[in-house]
């Protein structure tokens, strides 16, 4: 629960990640059977939703810009290769906004078209679609949106001709293997930020060239994958010093560098880079700083075949929505009076930050049931450890905690100058001292006693926090505090939804957020928290008018995978 959060920014804009296997790399060398035969062709759309993304930006080979149409149930968008064409494989690289029902088609003469693919199950994300025909025009009808508050979007449409390569599998070859940096900062402002914590596969640590000694051109970081490698694409996770000129090298005894990438235009946060290269040691070597800092990278990932890689610990299959296995739960039915559940939560006292003025107590002595089904989180004036107010705030530290699912809960909110009342998770290496931001924060509801017609989502991370968050600001039709709504957040390694009852009010789309805000930290365990502030940053101050005891009301809390 932190303090103002920024205003969502427009659906991503600079860089679209391209993970593992990419099904977007044109193959190379022997395995070349296949040809990308639509970059930079004629195209034309049904819309566009503004000037900063037309239909050309899905065929220019950068998966950086992108077309999205207008917010409309359907759409189209056509690729005219010149010429007939022998059409083998069709590659959609899809923004948040997919469609989840398409066909696509092929045509002679742009006007009388043959469907060559359907499909009403889409997905959305990298899709490769086998098709086959002679075509001059390929076509695909866009019929049902994945988000309808939005239209249609992807960042690049790609048709190929020739047979479908199968390419050698693309590993992680990076993984916590021996690095080196040109310096590395190690002090109270960043520790520690070596080398070998860009490869770590965490993005929330980072190395950082030494504020004494590195903030310097060049500056330099290697990795040693252990064996001679075929390097096929590097993905560089940027902090805000990052390099405006830089070059991707590889090396077979770290001494004398092969370039195999170059750039004058770096702009930082993510990019994806295919470029291909043999050796044992790759280093990006940075020649122009982007401001009067140094060097520094959240990650540095190296993909490719060969050398002598680390398997990094499997993550969780992504569940599918709707979720129904239950995984915890509480419905809040005991006795008028009762305490919460020790066995599901944990009493959080003491004095909260963000200016606020109540003390959370011990032993649950502001949290009780009401015996009609209920939790009461009651906020009192009442003297308590030399503060004026008291409240409460639990939690399932070490009792619970979940990566990826449906987390919602049933509340009912208070209203009055000053009430904060909140449902949100904290990153689980918190509790191991892993300090915030640098675990990870989710607020699926925070509300504003002031105004309670409106609801925020945000997330917080090293790059975006505070004010600075990352989250959206929803204005209801109703009054929240007049009666009890379900907050939910659906959560996957694709990112996030979170919704208020049945409306989706926020899409976090970790593609959109690496590449426009920062690194993506929440693919790991987090744990629940409840709590009802009072005064602080966000809420402003109580005042006359501000009712005590004030109540927030939960019916339940699940949580499904």
């Amino acid at each position: 629960m932190s303090m103002t959060p920024a205003p969502r920014r427009r659906r991503g804009w600079l860089f679209a990640a391209i993970l593992l296997g990419s099904l977007f790399t044109v193959p190379t060398g022997a395995n070349a059977a296949e040809t990308l035969v639509s970059q930079n062709k004629p195209v034309t759309a049904s819309s566009s939703e503004w000037a900063g993304t037309p239909a050309g930006a899905a065929v220019d080979g950068d998966n950086g810009t992108r077309w999205s149409s207008a917010f409309t149930a359907t759409g189209w968008f056509q690729v005219d290769l010149g010429a007939a064409t022998s059409v083998s494989r069709i590659a959609i690289n899809w923004e948040g906004a997919y469609a989840k029902a398409f066909t696509i088609q092929f045509s002679a003469d742009g006007t009388n078209y043959t469907q060559a693919y359907a499909t009403s199950t889409g997905t959305g994300g990298q899709q490769s679609i086998a098709v086959s025909g002679t075509t001059r025009y390929v076509r695909v009808n866009l019929t049902q949106r994945a988000l309808e508050a939005y239209g249609y979007s992807f960042w690049e449409f790609q048709v190929f001709s020739g047979s479908v390569v199968t390419n050698p599998t693309n590993t992680l070859l990076s993984y916590a293997k021996p690095a080196r940096a040109s310096s590395e900062q190690n002090d109270v402002n960043c520790n520690p930020c070596t080398a070998d914590k860009a490869f770590d596969n965490d993005p929330a640590s980072r190395w950082a060239t030494s504020s004494t000694t590195g903030w310097v051109d060049p500056g330099w970081i290697y990795v040693d994958l252990g064996a001679t490698a075929n390097v096929t694409q590097v993905v560089l996770q940027w902090d805000p010093a990052y390099a405006r000129s830089y070059q991707l090298q590889v090396s077979n005894d770290a001494t004398n560098w092969t370039s195999i990438y170059s750039t004058t235009t770096g702009d930082g946060l993510k990019d994806v880079i295919n470029a291909t290269g043999s050796g044992r040691y790759v280093r990006m070597y940075g020649t122009a700083r982007s401001g009067a800092y140094g060097y520094s990278l959240w990650e540095f990932s190296v993909y490719g075949t060969g050398g002598n890689p680390v398997t990094p610990p499997a993550k969780p299959a992504d569940p599918v929505f709707p979720a129904s296995r239950l995984v915890f739960s509480d419905e809040f039915n005991g006795a008028s009076g009762a305490k919460p559940d020790t066995a599901k939560w944990t009493y959080d006292p003491g004095v909260p930050q963000n200016g606020e003025v109540q003390y959370y107590t011990p032993n649950s002595e502001n949290a009780s049931m009401n015996g009609a089904g209920q939790l009461v989180l009651e906020a009192r004036k009442q003297d308590y450890e030399g503060r004026q107010y008291t409240s409460a705030r639990m939690n399932t530290s070490n009792k619970f905690s979940v990566q990826y699912g449906r987390v919602e809960a049933r509340i009912k909110v208070p209203k009055g100058n000053g009430l904060w009342p909140a449902f949100w998770m904290m990153g689980s290496d918190f509790l191991q001292g892993r300090p915030w931001p640098y675990n990870g924060e989710i607020d699926i509801m925070e509300i504003l006693g002031r105004n309670t017609n409106e609801l925020y989502t945000t997330l917080h991370a090293p790059a975006y926090n505070g004010a600075g968050g990352y989250g959206q600001k929803y204005t209801s039709a109703v009054d929240l505090s007049q009666d009890y709504h379900v907050y939910a957040v659906e959560w996957d390694s694709k990112g996030m939804r979170f919704y208020l009852d049945n409306t989706l009010v926020f899409n976090a789309v970790k593609d959109t957020v690496e590449n426009t805000r920062g690194p993506w930290i929440y693919d790991h365990p987090f744990y629940l928290i409840l709590n009802l502030a009072v005064g602080g940053d966000f809420p402003g101050p109580i005042d006359a008018s501000t009712p005590f005891p004030s109540r927030m009301l939960v019916d339940y809390v699940h949580v499904y995978q």
